[in-house]
């Protein structure tokens, strides 16, 4: 089979890369010609572990390739998937989806014997039926379907998330569709994947309805946290013995200072959008969302009464810009907010992130970026962690204190026990368990 993957940001290229690798010949196309010309140099414009790998082996096997003629990839392609971006409108909360119409007005134009066109980028209710509309409409003679196939790629595990899904979903009521993708999905089939096939609209909300619930979990136990610390629980308990019911589950119970990245931020307020539009409001996810806006904000507040309630002239050292570990994605990143918040009251800031920090530069100013993670910490008044990166898992605490001014820990993601921190002779404060002065 030949599919063209119209887009190579993270959605596109793990796809793409994916698709390859199940024994598909897969074209990936962008406008960018500097990106095209870079990936064919097998270099990625994206940090995901084990991404470069892929994409290298699959291009030397002639199954994987890259360009920008968008025609010339979709001509005779059996399946043509649409994977550009879908960011929040700016003034409105609503889904941009200039990129996707764009796109399905070029895959109109190039359109070729029978062929499926597959909206993976996350879009509303609705989108698929306006891609048929507008590829019916500029080439009625046409032969193709459209179907809905939403990602659930975890950046960090996206790859083993395509190859090992919890789920496939696949919204088209067409069987002659529904066969393109078992053929493309036939791999998964063999490992018994769940394959849910349902309508396109259905499809189209299965996305932001995972999503959401899912932020939705975090500000929960998030919440759950700050009734802790009020009264002197301890929020890893509460979340295993919650987790432990299976109705429940175990996962994103972990506290911390905010979702961020790519998904959660604009997803949940698009899906309020809609249901807004449709006059069906969704109260929760509203809570949510406004909820999650102030935890990030809050968090600076926490640095600042760790350190004596005042940070003005005093360096704060922090550790992880980006809004999770093993990825470079700086977007809606808690750090956004807690940082500057604290040079708003004073504080000089030094940092350092394993992978972040060439997107950090693009969107922090007047901060001090250091090699490592030792170097934010020579001379400042307190150490801050908001990004759970392994290598900080491990720190030499007789290093730190030796660094540090004054022994301050800030942990937003509770990588350290408080016991172990108060026996190094730290102040140790964390999220939803007792700290330690």
């Amino acid at each position: 089979m030949r599919i063209a993957m119209i887009g190579t940001g993270y959605v596109g290229l793990v796809s793409g890369a994916c698709f390859s690798e199940f024994g598909v010949n897969v074209v990936c196309v962008d406008k960018d010609a500097e990106k095209i010309e870079r990936l064919k140099q097998n270099i990625m414009p994206i940090y995901e572990p084990g991404l470069d790998k892929l994409v290298e082996s699959n291009v030397r096997a002639g199954r994987l390739s890259f360009t920008t003629d968008l025609a010339e990839a979709v001509a005779g392609a059996d399946a043509v998937f649409i994977a550009v971006g879908t960011p929040s409108r700016r003034g409105d909360g609503h889904a941009d989806l200039s990129y996707v119409y764009a796109a399905a007005r070029e895959i109109a134009q190039s359109l070729e014997g029978y062929t499926v066109v597959v909206t993976k980028s996350t879009v509303p209710v609705g989108t698929g039926r306006e891609v048929e509309r507008i590829i019916r409409e500029a080439r009625p003679d046409a032969e193709f379907d459209v179907v809905s196939n939403p990602e659930f790629l975890r950046e960090g595990s996206a790859i083993n998330d395509f190859m090992r899904p919890d789920r496939v979903v696949i919204g088209t009521e067409v069987e002659r569709a529904r066969e393109v993708m078992r053929q493309l999905y036939r791999v998964l089939y063999l490992i018994e994947t769940p394959i849910v096939f349902t309508s396109l609209e259905t499809s189209e909300l299965i996305k932001y309805a995972a999503n959401t619930f899912l932020a939705a979990k975090i500000t929960f136990i998030n919440e759950i946290a700050d009734l802790c610390e009020q009264v002197g629980a301890d929020v890893h308990d509460v979340a295993r013995g919650i987790g432990l019911d299976g109705r429940i589950g175990k996962k994103f119970l972990h506290p911390g200072p905010g979702y961020g990245g790519s998904c959660f931020p604009k997803d949940t307020l698009a899906l309020v959008r809609t249901a807004r539009d449709k006059n069906s409001p969704l109260r929760i996810i509203e809570t949510v969302v406004d909820i999650n806006e102030q935890r990030k904000k809050r968090m600076a507040d926490k640095i600042v009464a760790a350190c004596g309630g005042s940070v003005a002239g005093k360096t704060v050292a922090v550790l992880g810009l980006t809004f999770k570990p093993n990825t470079d994605d700086m977007r809606d990143s808690p750090s956004l907010d807690i940082i500057p918040a604290l040079q708003k009251q004073g504080a000089l800031v030094r940092v350092f992130d394993p992978e972040g920090m060439n997107e950090a530069r693009k969107l922090l100013s007047d901060i001090v970026y250091c090699d490592n993670a030792y170097d934010t910490m020579d001379g400042a008044d307190a150490l801050a962690i908001l990004t759970e990166w392994n290598e900080f898992r491990a720190l030499d605490l007789t290093r730190v204190k030796s660094l540090l001014k004054r022994p301050i820990m800030v942990d937003l993601r509770n990588i350290y026990n408080p016991a172990d921190m108060a026996e190094a002779g730290f102040t140790y404060r964390c999220v939803g368990r007792p700290g330690v002065n």
